[in-house]
C-alpha cells in the first residue's frame, strides 16, 4: 500500500507531536484469556485515541498540497472529530465539525475544548457526513475524510511501534470506517510479519461484515448504544477492497460484550476504554478457546467514554 518512506515519514510527523505509545502485558488479562495478551495502549495519545495520529500526517499533506486551504470541516462521533480539531490548530486552520444529534457530551465538550465550531445535524453518522459535505460545498471548505490514505499511513504508524515491539500470531482490530484495520495492514506488510488481522464490527453496525462476505458494499443499519466508533451504515469502497484482500477474518461483537470487555479491561488493567476501545478485546474474548495458550494482540483505540455511560457500564455484572 505505502513504500517505507511514505510511513517513516508518517512516524517522523506523529512523534513530533508525542511519544510513542506503550504496548504492555498485564497478567490478569492473560489469565482471562489463557494466552499471552499484548495491549496496545492508544488511549495514552494527547486526544485518549489513535485518530490522533491521521490527522497530524493529513493536515500535513494538506498544508502542502493546497497552502491556500483557510478552513475545513468534518463529520464524526468523536475521535476523528478531536484529531482534526488538534491537527487543524497546529496548522493555523479554522476546523468545523458535524456530530449526529445525542453524540457523546464529553467527545463534544473535547472538540470545542480544540477550538473547533461544532455543529449537530442528523441520528447517525452518515446523515452527519452527508450534512459536512453540503457545508463545504456552501463554504467553500475542505471536507476531511473518514477514510484517505494520509489517515491511514498515519494511524500506521501506531501499528508500526507495535510489529517493531511484538508480532502475535493474531491481533483483533476493531473497524468504523476502515483507517484503524487498513493501517494494520500496511504496518504488517512493512514489518515482514505473518500476523493474522481479524476485524472487529459491532453487531448493531455490521455494515462492513456483511460486504466482508458478500464482496460488495452492503449498508446496514446501525443501532449500537455503546460502540459509537464503530457506528458505520456504508462502508467505505477502497478500505472494503483492503480488508477482502488482506484481512482473515471479520468477527461482530455485541454491546453487551463490548461492556464485558470494558470492565475486563478496567478491572485487570485499571485503563478506561470507550465502547470500540474495548471491541478489539470482545473480540479476543470471543475466540478464547481459539486462541488460547498462544500470543494475541489487541488494540485500546480510545478511552473517550462519556463518565455516565462508564459508570452504568461497570455498575452491570457480567
Amino acid at each position: 500500500m505505502f513504500d517505507r518512506e511514505s510511513l517513516e515519514s508518517a512516524q517522523r510527523i506523529v512523534h513530533r507531536a508525542f511519544a510513542p505509545t506503550p504496548q504492555q502485558r498485564w497478567p490478569l488479562l492473560d489469565r482471562r484469556l489463557n494466552a499471552q495478551v499484548w495491549v496496545k495502549h492508544e488511549n495514552h495519545t494527547p486526544a485518549g485515541a489513535f485518530k490522533l495520529r491521521g490527522g497530524l500526517v493529513y493536515f500535513d499533506a494538506l498544508r502542502r498540497r493546497e497552502p491556500q486551504c483557510r478552513g475545513v470541516v468534518a463529520a464524526t462521533r468523536g475521535n476523528h472529530g478531536q484529531s482534526v480539531g488538534f491537527a487543524a490548530r497546529a496548522q493555523g486552520l479554522a476546523a468545523t465539525i458535524v456530530v449526529p444529534r445525542g453524540n457523546s457530551v464529553e467527545k463534544n465538550a473535547a472538540m470545542r475544548a480544540l477550538g473547533v465550531e461544532l455543529v449537530e445535524h442528523g441520528d447517525d453518522f452518515q446523515a452527519a457526513r452527508e450534512h459536512a459535505g453540503e457545508l463545504a460545498r456552501r463554504h467553500g471548505l475542505h471536507i476531511v475524510p473518514s477514510y484517505h490514505d494520509d489517515l491511514v499511513r498515519g494511524v500506521a504508524s501506531y501499528w508500526l511501534e507495535f510489529f517493531a515491539a511484538v508480532q502475535p500470531e493474531v491481533v483483533f482490530v476493531p473497524i468504523g470506517q476502515g483507517s484503524g484495520i487498513c493501517a494494520c495492514v500496511a504496518a504488517r506488510a512493512h514489518a515482514g510479519t505473518k500476523t493474522r488481522i481479524v476485524g472487529v464490527v459491532s453487531t448493531h453496525a455490521d455494515a462492513y461484515q456483511r460486504s466482508f462476505r458478500e464482496g460488495r458494499i452492503v449498508e446496514s443499519p446501525v443501532s449500537t448504544q455503546l460502540a459509537d466508533g464503530m457506528a458505520c451504515r456504508l462502508p467505505d469502497a477502497q478500505a472494503l477492497d483492503i480488508i477482502r484482500r488482506e484481512v482473515d477474518d471479520v468477527i461482530a461483537v455485541s454491546d453487551d460484550e463490548v461492556a464485558r470487555a470494558m470492565r475486563a479491561l478496567f478491572a485487570d488493567t485499571h485503563n478506561v476504554a470507550e465502547g470500540a476501545g474495548a471491541a478489539s478485546l470482545a473480540g479476543a474474548l470471543q475466540q478464547r478457546e481459539r486462541w488460547a495458550g498462544r500470543c494475541v494482540g489487541v488494540t485500546l483505540t480510545g478511552g473517550n467514554v462519556d463518565s455516565a455511560v462508564f459508570a452504568r457500564v461497570l455498575a452491570a455484572q457480567d
